[in-house]
């Protein structure tokens, strides 16, 4: 569905072509039929092509409430504990890359969580080797 619409009040008087300020509106005659293009790359989203028509033919709502267009589609990377999204695939394997380390999958909460028990070991003396006078 394209996001620029023009109802059949539309009798091709190109008012809405020649007023357009960022040209994003053309026409081409293909042998028996005019065809009105849009370029969304270039619309303003002014709304004077919809000011300008004398026909009331164009529908500039449907500008304004387009819908989203998905673009791309990536694997998650989910908080081995409790499973919130946290990033996806390729930023993981881009920040271990940058780290040069396993970036591990841990929201914030669950990531604390591991650093206090690390922590609170490391304080009560547990989990760690002893040391040897050298």
């Amino acid at each position: 569905m394209s996001h620029f619409q023009v109802n059949e009040k539309c009798n091709g008087c190109l008012a809405c072509v020649q007023n357009c300020p960022a040209d994003a509106l053309s026409f081409e005659d293909r042998g028996s039929k005019r065809v009105l293009l849009h370029n969304i790359a270039r619309c303003a989203r002014c709304g004077n092509c919809w000011r300008i028509c004398p026909q009331k033919a164009v529908e500039f709502e449907h500008l304004l409430v387009g819908p989203w267009d998905e673009v791309v589609s990536m694997d998650l990377v989910r908080c081995s504990i409790c499973g919130e999204a946290l990033y996806t695939v390729s930023f993981q394997k881009t920040l271990s890359a940058r780290l040069k380390e396993d970036v591990g999958a841990l929201c914030p909460h669950h990531r604390s969580s591991v650093a206090l028990t690390v922590l609170f070991r490391a304080l009560s003396g547990e989990g760690f080797p002893e040391r040897t006078k050298g």
